[in-house]
């Protein structure tokens, strides 16, 4: 049997070793398009901070790792698959011949349509080279604009501010992470971010860049709200697009990501999917989704190497976990965190101690919720959301006090042993 992998990130790597586990003597070809080993790009912004050093970006820290399980790595980008003949076309002009493919390409940052995009200073933080260029220019007092506050917006926030430079983040949405926590949250950490010394403003796009003439910051960004700002590098954190150009013509039907079953299988039998590029049935609506976070990306990578190796396995749903760390204010959002039709929700907000709480419910089940400052509630919110647990009585409780979460999580999971208290 030849396996072929298609993308050498997480998910790609641990389904080599999951295939490799499975089947010990068969082939496994893991193809990524960079020229180092396979690495976690979530790791570089701890290389940006200074708390490691490139090797520590690498997935498996021993050099002989993937040669020791028998796993040939190669440096190529696929270019065109063709399931019929079940080949996989790089760009060096060789083919790849597979038995089951997986098509584990990871996704790319998006470069917003603005005048100046292409001038020197301005990077994503996407790659290693990405983050070699950034370490440059990026030195203590050095003034850095960065597009975009969503997820990734904010672990790049947190690295850059380590560094010491002067920041201003620029946000088109009305607050921050909007795309992963409520208007109460995304606004507390706004405020959050701005008491540490980080310039931010929301509701604003950048409308242009070009050449200002000025040696030490040689940007001038030009913004929505009428300032015009010089600095020295622009940071492109305005989202990313699944990787599935390469696949046109194939067969394989792709909407936003590449389509999948419960199993990772597309609609191409002996063709897989897994991680920022698979579009997979989401846990509560049973919609599909691309959900593109490593620990997704690592569950999906399992199931798919596992049935291509014959075995059984079946996604429960790819469900929203998103646990974010920004300049030392720990939030969170799951599940369903902007709620469903007819449901309830109830909100706590303590400003002025950067605590926040809101929780989601359809009928007496917990379906989503966001929270900031009060990490100790993470694991159970998790364990409600996806048990589907039944609140009965503690969803009313609840609405009233939301901290009270774990008494009700212990309540519907210890049974008599847990009493309700008023």
């Amino acid at each position: 049997m030849n396996y072929v992998i298609i993308g050498n990130g997480p998910a790609g790597v641990i389904a080599a070793e999951t295939l490799r586990q499975s089947d010990p003597q068969d082939s496994i070809v893991l193809i990524g398009d960079e020229l180092e080993p396979p690495y976690s790009r979530m790791a570089i912004p701890y290389l940006l901070m200074g708390d490691i050093q490139e090797a520590g970006t690498y997935l498996r820290k021993d050099a002989n790792h993937f040669r020791n399980l028998n796993i040939e790595l190669l440096v190529a980008r696929a270019d065109k698959v063709d399931p019929t003949n079940k080949k996989v076309f790089l760009n060096n002009g060789k083919t790849v011949n597979y038995d089951k493919l997986l098509i584990a390409s990871g996704s790319r940052p998006v470069a917003p349509p603005i005048t100046g995009m292409n001038l020197p200073g301005i990077y994503p933080c996407w790659t290693m080279e990405d983050s070699r260029h950034i370490m440059k220019l990026a030195k203590k007092g050095a003034r850095v604009l960065q597009m975009g506050a969503g997820f990734i917006g904010c672990i790049i926030l947190e690295a850059l501010a380590s560094r010491g430079v002067e920041l201003i983040v620029v946000e088109m949405g009305n607050r921050m992470v909007p795309r992963m926590m409520t208007e109460g949250a995304g606004g507390l950490i706004k405020k959050w971010c701005e008491k540490k010394g980080v310039k931010v403003f929301t509701s604003t796009k950048v409308e242009a860049i070009e050449k200002s003439g000025n040696s030490a910051n040689p940007l001038k960004v030009k913004l929505s709200n009428g300032e015009s700002l010089t600095v020295g590098l622009v940071i492109s954190a305005t989202g990313v697009r699944p990787n599935t150009e390469f696949l046109k013509g194939s067969g394989i039907v792709t909407d936003v990501g590449i389509k999948v079953d419960e199993t990772m299988q597309t609609n191409v039998p002996g063709v897989y999917a897994a991680g920022d590029v698979a579009q997979a049935q989401e846990f509560y609506t049973g919609a599909q989704m691309v959900n593109a976070i490593q620990p997704n990306a690592a569950d999906q990578a399992r199931i798919a190497a596992l049935n291509m190796a014959g075995k059984s396995a079946r996604s429960q749903g790819t469900m929203a976990i998103n646990v974010l760390n920004t300049l030392g204010l720990i939030s969170s959002s799951f599940g369903q965190w902007m709620g469903v039709a007819g449901g309830d929700h109830t909100e706590l907000v303590d400003e002025d101690n950067f605590r926040y709480m809101h929780l989601e419910f359809k009928d007496d089940i917990l379906v989503g919720a966001t929270s900031l400052g009060l990490t100790q509630h993470v694991g159970v919110i998790r364990g409600l959301i996806q048990g589907k647990i039944r609140l009965g009585e503690w969803k009313d409780l609840l609405l009233k006090d939301p901290t009270r979460i774990m008494e009700a999580y212990l309540a519907r999971t210890q049974g008599s042993n847990f009493k309700f208290a008023a």
